[in-house]
């Protein structure tokens, strides 16, 4: 392709839609929080009150999910959530990196953001680091070598693909669902049934998360609970490995960012900025750099213990006896 051409199909390219920004609280160094899939900001409703005293807390809605827009004709693959997201954070023309915090879908669209080759036009979207909470991690089963893994993750394929092609169950039940929760943290109805399937299409039950958390050059953090269903056992093995990435595994925590995981994010994230927070741990809990040091195995993934909570690699999957 000529410059030309390659000019040409650039100004054809429709601008990417900008985001809603539900939250834009406080001072100190800029942290940026993205929701998960048929979710909104709200996700994050535990977790701002905890990070406003030390920082610029940023929290948007995804595309086609909230009150940011649902594009005619869209996709939703992970390029068009990074896009708007991309779009989004240059309009604010911040100054500094910033710390991205990703939910869920959002960790997968965190950690391509971040993995983007650096360019002068992308100096307003500089990430000093990124914190991935809950990450849906699906290999394609061809990939995956141990078979009961492999099984685990087929298992969550089929479901997720089952879900895509029935939606009056679908619907039902995300309705039955959403009358459990607060407001806003699950919302799947007719009006982002689009975004949901073809989200759950194109980035999750499709996704490089793991290749994108390789290339990255910036620290990352894994925060999830031991009990998210939506973590397939022994998943996380290949980024555990990773000498980049620390995990924090929080017990007796799902998939939300509930009271509990919220105080164990805040402290990782106030970890790297140097402020001090009371996150309720108590006393005890030090540094994660510190924890790490301590108790991470010879050529493993960092391993953090924030006060009362162990966080430590997530077991490696048994094979039952015949």
């Amino acid at each position: 392709m000529n410059w030309w051409a390659a000019l040409s199909e650039r100004l054809g390219r429709r601008r990417p839609p900008l985001l809603h920004i539900a939250t834009d609280e406080g001072t100190g160094p800029v942290v940026i929080l993205v929701h998960g899939i048929a979710s909104s900001s709200e996700t994050f409703r535990e977790l701002v009150p905890l990070l406003v005293p030390r920082h610029r807390v940023i929290a948007v809605d995804i595309l086609g999910f909230g009150e940011s827009p649902i594009p005619a004709g869209c996709e939703y693959r992970l390029e068009d959530h990074v896009d708007s997201l991309a779009a989004t954070i240059r309009a604010l023309k911040l100054r500094e990196p910033f710390i991205l915090v990703g939910h869920s879908l959002g960790s997968l669209i965190a950690a391509r953001m971040a993995a983007l080759p650096r360019t002068r036009a992308s100096r307003r979207t500089q990430v000093s680091r990124v914190v991935l909470v809950g990450p849906p991690v699906y290999l394609s089963p061809n990939d995956i070598g141990d078979r009961w893994v492999r099984a685990r993750v087929s298992t969550y394929l089929r479901a997720y693909d089952f879900l895509r092609l029935n939606k009056e169950f679908t619907l039902a039940n995300a309705a039955i669902i959403a009358r459990l929760l607060p407001k806003g943290i699950f919302e799947l109805t007719e009006r982002n049934w689009t975004p949901f399937v073809k989200s759950l299409e194109h980035c999750i039950e499709s996704q490089t998360v793991v290749s994108d958390i390789a290339t990255l050059r910036v620290p990352v953090d894994v925060v999830y609970g031991t009990l998210d269903a939506f973590i397939a056992a022994g998943t996380m093995t290949v980024i555990e490995r990773m000498r980049h990435v620390t995990m924090h595994r929080v017990e007796a925590n799902d998939h939300l960012i509930r009271p509990r995981l919220a105080r164990a994010l805040a402290r990782v994230i106030d970890t790297d900025t140097g402020a001090e927070a009371d996150t309720g741990a108590g006393p005890e809990a030090g540094s994660a750099s510190e924890a790490a040091a301590s108790v991470a195995p010879p050529g493993a993934a960092p391993v953090a213990r924030l006060g009362r909570w162990t966080h430590a690699p997530s077991e490696e999957p048994t094979e039952p006896s015949p």
